[in-house]
């Protein structure tokens, strides 16, 4: 579990409104979509998955959220909002949840946290806007290569080849940040290790040539904080 000492001044803000501590086991649903929206939740250990099933039945995954991380969707003052994504716990998770009451109640006393919210929200939005923009501009390899960029800011270290993706994802897990078949994403990354742009090393990827990449998909050069998986 992690230590109250290493979270965000922002985080530790909002630990001082009235909250309750949450396990998960692996595969279970923190909330799904369409369901009311009852709060936050800020992971204090283990992996949550934020995504949703497409009309056709495929999963899409957008985000990654680990430790010190805040997950969920916020309306306050409004007891009808519903969960526009789902959030599924990829392996045991433990988490601290805030109702939207507790916030609503504490607001009148602690003014500071609606900067903290606003702050939080405004980032989600734009990590999610971001992530859409890309799946529907660029086509499927459009979407395979702006998830890789995404992947190297979020868990790039350097190599002495280029930029090694220091995280194990399958070929499936890949498929679903795209939001299209295993089959596709297997030709395409085919395609790219052929082409010299990246290769494997222990199953994890490595990135030779990055601005082949961003150059295909017109990079905006994002800031970084929009451009991440996680």
């Amino acid at each position: 579990m992690s230590n109250i000492n290493e979270l965000s001044s922002d985080l530790k803000e909002l630990l001082t409104i009235q909250h309750t501590i949450k396990e998960y086991e692996k595969n279970a649903y923190l909330f799904r979509e369409g369901d009311t929206i009852k709060g936050i939740y800020l992971v204090q250990s283990g992996k949550v998955q934020i995504g949703k099933v497409t009309p056709d039945g495929r999963e899409l995954t957008l985000r990654i959220c680990g430790p010190h991380q805040l997950v969920g969707e916020i309306t306050l003052f409004s007891p009808t909002a519903k969960y526009m994504l789902d959030a599924k716990a990829l392996e045991t998770v433990q988490c601290v949840k805030i109702t939207a009451e507790a916030i609503e109640d504490a607001l009148p006393y602690k003014p500071e946290l609606a900067i903290t919210l606003m702050k939080w929200m405004g980032l989600n939005h734009q990590k999610t806007q971001t992530r859409f923009r890309d799946l529907l501009l660029h086509g499927k390899r459009g979407a395979l290569y702006s998830t890789l960029i995404r992947m190297s800011n979020s868990y790039g270290v350097e190599h002495a080849n280029g930029i090694l993706i220091d995280q194990l994802f399958t070929n499936q897990e890949l498929a679903n940040f795209c939001g299209m078949a295993r089959e596709v994403v297997n030709r395409l990354l085919g395609e790219l290790k052929k082409e010299g742009h990246i290769s494997m090393w222990e199953g994890k990827i490595i990135i030779h040539d990055l601005a082949h990449l961003k150059n295909e998909i017109k990079c905006e050069d994002c800031p970084i904080a929009f451009c991440r998986i996680d």
